[in-house]
């Protein structure tokens, strides 16, 4: 993970940055030795907002979404790209989405409710989930969401009824388990026989499900959807899971003569945590699921349904950042140099969860070479609270200010307030100006709902 004695660049535009490639958010320059995003100073932001605090660059976040919008238009002129708003979450990031002319793929109560909060057209809304509740189906149907997606016969039998006493016809995807490994985190693996979504194609159980579906009163099958997982770097298993997706289609027509409108094959693109890491482009993405599906259908005489995917990490990961301010640090020799900070897994669980990868800098000495190697640990009662574990970092001094890269997605939306702690506010910048858009929570929130 360490980085040569140099860690800037000069850019075509002129612009000083860090070598830290993609993983940096679209407009990070380096600034008399600070650090800027958005032509605002991350230093000077951190000490008038306090710390830990998390802030996005939306130029870089509506320039994904257009990215997404335009490179699956072009591919595939029947495409829609879905905000998977689970990544990360509130209302203004919605307002972007709604902008930007995006879906969006919900997968609880709350965020069909931030959803609504918004006025985020519900006919561009997806409802997911495992185990919805009762309230949470009646909800999205009463709002008149697009499509739910079905993960189990139960979850039929409830959205028929309760379809049938809103009285409406809910139009339903059924969400199938493809058998498609792929290469990523255990955890985040989604695709494959052994997971606790959707309808299994083991013994051709999802393919008898289709007649149940059908069958069912005040719901109407309009087409299917997989997701194989998370943090996807080899393209081969999108266009795998395609091939299997389409043949599926395809037996479906054949059988029960029901020819599908929509084929949502999920998100999963991985994104450049650190610096050696190389993720395909969304443009990239694009064209191999265009061309899987093309061809797929091609192969099958199946007319081409409308392709969604459904985008969250690789949309707002790396437009977000976490700053810090450096608390206490502690050597031991031949061992590790521990610098704490005053976050940790509270606003960030996912290195204690997934062993995740991050790359750091201090933003007031962002001009010099990151020569030290340390754990950047947090302030919370548990060893294995971290954020960065033996990473480059410059020598650190008490109250610099630490700038965590790629913790747009999964930080704050599995954020807690583990020992009391109150969970930080986020902030938006563009164009020299911030704005806070998510107030950092008071310890009178923390007792709000006590009685």
């Amino acid at each position: 993970m360490s980085l040569p004695k140099s860690d800037l660049t000069k850019q075509a535009d002129g612009r000083t940055t860090m070598e830290l490639g993609a993983v940096l958010p679209k407009t990070a320059e380096v600034r008399g030795g600070h650090l800027f995003i958005g032509s605002v100073d991350m230093v000077q932001l951190a000490r008038e907002q306090g710390t830990a605090l998390y802030v996005f660059d939306e130029a870089d976040l509506r320039d994904r979404m257009e990215q997404y919008r335009e490179a699956f238009h072009e591919c595939y002129p029947n495409s829609e790209a879905l905000y998977a708003s689970k990544a990360f979450l509130n209302k203004e990031v919605l307002r972007i989405a709604h902008e930007e002319g995006m879906f969006l793929d919900v997968s609880g109560g709350g965020e069909l409710a931030c959803a609504r909060a918004v006025g985020f057209p519900m006919e561009r809304v997806f409802v997911h989930g495992n185990n919805k509740t009762e309230a949470e189906l009646r909800e999205a149907i009463g709002a008149g969401v697009a499509r739910i997606v079905l993960d189990t016969r139960l979850e039929l039998a409830r959205v028929s009824r309760i379809a049938g006493e809103l009285g409406v016809t809910q139009k339903v995807l059924m969400r199938i388990t493809p058998g498609v490994e792929a290469d990523t985190h255990e955890y985040i693996k989604t695709g494959c026989e052994d997971s606790k979504f959707g309808f299994t194609m083991l013994e051709d159980f999802a393919f008898k499900c289709v007649g149940d579906v059908m069958g069912a009163s005040n719901v109407e099958l309009v087409g299917f959807h997989c997701h194989i997982g998370s943090q996807i770097f080899a393209l081969h298993s999108f266009a795998e899971a395609v091939q299997v997706m389409v043949e599926f289609a395809a037996r479906v027509r054949d059988e029960y003569g029901l020819v599908i409108e929509d084929l949502d094959m999920g998100g999963g693109l991985g994104i450049a945590y650190t610096v050696d890491e190389q993720p395909s482009s969304i443009r990239d993405f694009a064209e191999c699921t265009a061309n899987a599906v093309m061809e797929a259908c091609t192969e099958h005489n199946l007319p081409l349904p409308r392709l969604l995917v459904e985008p969250g990490r690789s949309l707002v990961a790396n437009a977000g950042v976490t700053l810090y301010k450096v608390g206490v640090m502690k050597t031991l020799p031949n061992i590790r140099k521990y610098v704490a900070i005053d976050g940790g897994m509270s606003d960030n669980i996912r290195t204690a969860l997934y062993d995740a990868a991050y790359e750091a800098t201090i933003a007031n000495k962002a001009d010099q070479p990151r020569t030290e190697i340390v754990t950047l640990c947090g302030k919370h009662c548990e060893s294995g609270d971290a954020v960065v574990l033996d990473g480059s970092l410059q020598r650190a001094d008490l109250d610099d200010i630490v700038c965590v890269f790629g913790t747009g997605a999964y930080c704050y939306t599995m954020s807690s307030s583990y020992n009391g702690q109150p969970r930080p506010a986020i902030v938006f910048v563009r164009d020299g100006e911030a704005r806070v858009v998510t107030r950092r929570e008071t310890y009178d929130d923390l007792m709000a709902r006590d009685v």
